[in-house]
């Protein structure tokens, strides 16, 4: 088996363990017949970003980030219909849902039918999964201010915030194997961001 291999077993293995991470919020939601203290927005997001990464991946013919992106995106999909099953403010969750449909059928369209095939939709497609990723990833630093302001640390994951960095590490060698920088650069933040979460 040779290192890129290696690399590839270890982006799919370390990001499935963290898009599962989010089986916990799963099992929270169906004991407590409730949505409280569960966030919406980020299974939405991510299930966009999967579907950025997966038509990414699917235009470069890279079996690794195919996969990883749709089990990802899969995991987001039952995420997001057990919240709305359980959630109270279902025309919320329904118009949040809707707008990141709408944007997903903008971006489908202009990728897929405005810039022409070849390198330049590669481009500017990772491009636009970097800044997205970039910018999930940079998020929850917000939040960090508030955390070290009133030291809770109890609204962190410790087990995301592992899987973060050992798959935001794997996934930057591969990009730095593949010399391909939209891959490296969208997991680097996600090493930055794992390493400044404050431990209990």
């Amino acid at each position: 088996m040779d290192f890129l291999q290696l690399l590839s077993w270890a982006c799919i293995v370390f990001t499935v363990g963290m898009f599962s991470t989010g089986l916990t919020d799963l099992k929270t939601m169906r004991e407590s017949k409730s949505t409280d203290n569960i966030q919406f927005l980020p299974f939405l997001t991510t299930c966009l970003n999967n579907l950025g990464w997966l038509s990414y991946g699917m235009l470069k013919r890279d079996q690794t980030i195919v996969l990883v992106n749709i089990i990802g995106a899969l995991l987001q999909i039952l995420y997001i219909i057990m919240y709305f099953h359980y959630t109270k403010h279902k025309r919320l969750v329904m118009s949040q849902t809707v707008a990141a449909g709408t944007v997903l059928t903008c971006g489908w369209l202009y990728f897929g039918m405005f810039l022409p095939e070849g390198d330049s939709r590669l481009s500017q497609l990772g491009l636009t999964c970097s800044v997205v990723t970039v910018s999930m990833y940079m998020s929850p630093l917000t939040d960090l201010v508030e955390i070290v302001r009133s030291g809770n640390v109890q609204c962190l994951s410790f087990p995301l915030t592992v899987a973060t960095f050992f798959t935001s590490t794997s996934w930057v060698l591969y990009g730095l194997q593949l010399n391909d920088y939209y891959i490296m650069v969208r997991r680097s933040t996600g090493i930055c961001a794992s390493n400044h979460s404050p431990q209990d």
